[in-house]
């Protein structure tokens, strides 16, 4: 009997021990949930305050006279009447006047109504004018709102995916190049969707994936990695659906508008490459590039060609490094996002709303893992310095962009990937 009684008391003591065990994992459980949770409150609450600061800003500045209109009512020219002008040259059945900057210039002033000193160059391949002609059916100010809005929906909606719902929504609102994208009245919305839309949906959908890169091709410079990313991870179904969006847009393009506009293309394209990137007549301190760096520190155009080329090549090979190892996708995403920033001489502040596509990434692996010191500081310095750009005007996104790259690092070198081989997909 006694030996009876101390078995059954042995077996009360297990239980009770495995259930002490499983109070204190449910526990520990509820305790990260409550901390995921409040995280992702966190992101939401900065996210709604930034975007509600920047909508009393652009309040303010078109109450003053400089957002959309003037202090005569008169719209404001920005970088979107050359899109528009480019729309009505297309619908008008010039559409290789677009590459005429005389012309083009010409049809910008007539697509707001008056004269204005700068001009805002077309540089965009032939496939982009089916956006512009379809936008230059609307009057001006409707256009640019609408474009504004349709672009921004595009991108909350792609953040919204990627790291959930409300969070993402506002982390698109909130992101500070948001503020300088539609000042400028640009596509870095459109840009952060399809670079968004590629690498969120490469996983589970990957020929969807290949159509927002092919789309992207309308802003070629940001698909440099891409291919190179894609092949060595094996990613073909992405890549074929990619290349047939792209030729389909080009044949599509050369029957709505002529050979004549794709010649025109392909001969003012080198035109511009010298006047931007060799004389530096959009200013190189506004290029948030290697390239632009070194320029604007009064390098020589050799020498900032070689750090950007240097750059790139190594941005490459660590990311082929790390896409073919078993790190966390959340890494490899927000590592070719924001490379995708590096690796191209021409960028300006406005495209730096890709960089919340790396953001969005970063925060979802924080949100399951937990935040590092170093995300806790350096991820609003990122901030900080895009919003702080016309104030301080120098490479202040690109330093954005490399402190992303480095918080990449600092978590794939803290937990180091396993090397995997990659699969045909």
């Amino acid at each position: 009997m006694s030996g009876r009684a101390d078995s059954l008391r042995h077996c009360e003591e297990q239980s009770d021990e495995a259930i002490q065990n499983l109070q204190r994992r449910t526990g520990l459980l509820r305790a990260a949930r409550n901390d995921e949770s409040r995280s992702f409150r966190l992101i939401s609450l900065v996210g709604l305050v930034l975007a509600l600061a920047y909508l009393v800003l652009l309040g303010g500045a078109y109450l003053d006279g400089n957002f959309l209109t003037d202090k005569q009512s008169q719209p404001i020219a920005n970088d979107f009447v050359n899109v528009y002008a480019a729309g009505q040259l297309a619908r008008a059945g010039d559409p290789a006047a677009v590459y005429d900057w005389p012309a083009h210039k010409a049809a910008e002033e007539r697509a707001i109504g008056h004269s204005f000193a700068n001009y805002y160059g077309w540089h965009y391949p032939p496939t982009f004018l089916f956006a512009a002609a379809a936008l230059a059916t609307l009057p001006y100010l409707a256009a640019l709102t609408i474009w504004l809005a349709a672009t921004m929906a595009a991108c909350a909606a792609t953040l919204g995916a990627i790291l959930g719902g409300r969070a993402g929504v506002l982390v698109a609102f909130g992101f500070p190049a948001a503020l300088w994208n539609i000042t400028a009245g640009q596509n870095g919305f459109l840009t952060a969707a399809l670079i968004g839309g590629t690498l969120g949906l490469l996983e589970r959908h990957p020929a969807l994936a290949g159509v927002c890169l092919g789309l992207l091709t309308y802003k070629p410079q940001f698909g440099l990695l891409f291919p190179i990313v894609l092949i060595a991870n094996r990613r073909w179904r992405t890549l074929a659906v990619a290349a047939f969006v792209a030729l389909a847009l080009i044949a599509l393009s050369w029957l709505a508008f002529g050979a004549a506009t794709w010649d025109a293309f392909l001969h003012a394209t080198p035109l511009t490459s010298r006047i931007v990137l060799g004389e530096g007549a959009a200013d190189f301190a506004r290029l948030q590039s290697l390239f632009g760096f070194v320029r604007a520190a009064g390098g020589g155009e050799t020498l900032a060609w070689t750090v950007q080329g240097i750059g790139t090549i190594m941005l490459a090979a660590g990311l082929v490094a790390l896409w073919r190892s078993r790190a966390p996708y959340e890494l490899k995403a927000a590592a070719l996002a924001a490379g995708a920033l590096v690796a191209t001489p021409y960028v300006y502040i406005y495209d730096c709303v890709v960089l919340a596509v790396a953001v969005a990434f970063l925060l979802r692996l924080a949100l399951k893992h937990g935040f590092t010191a170093s995300e806790v500081i350096a991820l609003p310095l990122a901030g900080a310095l895009i919003l702080a750009f016309p104030y301080v005007k120098t490479q202040l996104g690109l330093a954005a962009a490399l402190i992303v790259l480095a918080l990449v690092a600092q978590r794939a070198l803290s937990h180091p990937p396993v090397p995997a081989e990659a699969g045909t997909r």
